[in-house]
């Protein structure tokens, strides 16, 4: 009697050890993949729709050698101490159970004889009506949904092999595109390249000022008063015999954009206006910094757009290393 109490208690605990390996997939793909011809997932489906089932199944034999543990323990200990014993190995047998030197055979033998069971559960299906303890559905999640911006984020970030780089930035770049600012992708202030109203137009001014750059800015005294967009395109015809001032060359429409704005404001802006450069300004309506459709566009797919006028990756980053010693006077001191 001793011996078979003690294999009662070895067949609880590993069947209770047992855990249907559940799948990373969704139901969705996994029905794609069956249906495609691939066997694989085909077993996970029905391992996923009959998990509950198996569940149900394993709740019903360890409740029945549950029961049979504490007759013998009482039988072969006696009555006070069977129970006692059966008491501590209810409580503690589930905790034992999660041993992972306890679930290797196991697991091991569910695994070999898994099908068997589908099918058997197959033939059975109103045996398993009266058993099912565990619906099928709440069990692996079948209601799953998405909860958030971010948890789908991190799903696609975990999303290895389904998605490509450039696939996964497009993705999460669309899905932050909403949330983020003008200022936070704008040209700032001090890498702003402009031209006075008052300044000639010659063959030497356009080839060695403002290099890198299609659009400009005209101001009038200061960076704070922008009175036209120059564009450079526009000027390749310029008759190289007459000079004429950025004033007469630009285009007087200018459009401004608040800095505190979202993309999704600008990209709407962009698309209204047909205009391909804004001038952002603060509370103040002080310039700081612009923002072009390519900048919006750019942040959109997640990629830079490199062109032809492009002179950096990043003015953002190069703005921060401070080239034109912006307010760097020898004897600085920062407050």
């Amino acid at each position: 009697m001793l011996i078979i109490t003690i294999l009662c208690l070895a067949l609880l605990i590993s069947i209770t050890a047992i855990r249907p390996t559940l799948s990373k997939l969704s139901l969705f793909e996994l029905g794609r993949r069956a249906a495609s011809g691939d066997q694989s997932a085909e077993r996970l489906l029905n391992r996923e729709r009959m998990r509950g089932d198996i569940l149900s199944l394993q709740r019903v034999f360890v409740a029945l050698l549950l029961v049979i543990f504490v007759l013998l323990s009482v039988s072969v200990f006696g009555q006070l101490t069977g129970i006692l014993i059966a008491l501590f190995v209810a409580l503690e047998y589930g905790a034992i159970a999660r041993f992972k030197i306890v679930k290797i055979w196991p697991q091991k033998l569910y695994d070999k004889f898994e099908t068997k069971i589908f099918k058997f559960i197959k033939k059975a299906p109103f045996l398993f009506k009266l058993l099912r303890s565990t619906p099928a559905k709440d069990s692996f999640g079948e209601n799953w949904r998405i909860g958030s911006r971010v948890e789908l984020q991190h799903l696609v970030d975990e999303s290895e092999g389904a998605l490509t780089a450039d696939e996964k930035k497009l993705i999460v770049s669309g899905l932050s595109f909403s949330d983020k600012l003008v200022s936070s992708i704008m040209t700032p202030r001090s890498m702003i390249d402009s031209i006075k109203d008052s300044e000639f137009l010659g063959p030497l001014t356009l080839n060695e000022l403002h290099a890198g750059h299609s659009r400009l800015p005209v101001m009038k005294g200061d960076i704070d008063h922008i009175i036209g967009i120059l564009n450079l395109r526009s000027l390749l015809a310029l008759d190289v015999k007459r000079s004429t001032t950025a004033e007469k060359a630009m285009d007087p429409k200018v459009y401004y954009i608040h800095q505190d704005q979202t993309l999704r404001h600008a990209l709407a802006a962009f698309l209204k206006t047909r205009h391909q450069l804004f001038i952002v300004v603060n509370e103040f309506r002080e310039t700081v910094g612009l923002l072009s459709l390519e900048d919006v566009i750019e942040a959109l797919i997640g990629q830079k757009i490199v062109d032809e006028f492009d002179a950096h990756d990043d003015l953002r980053a190069v703005a921060l290393r401070n080239p034109r010693q912006n307010n760097h006077p020898e004897r600085r001191e920062d407050v």
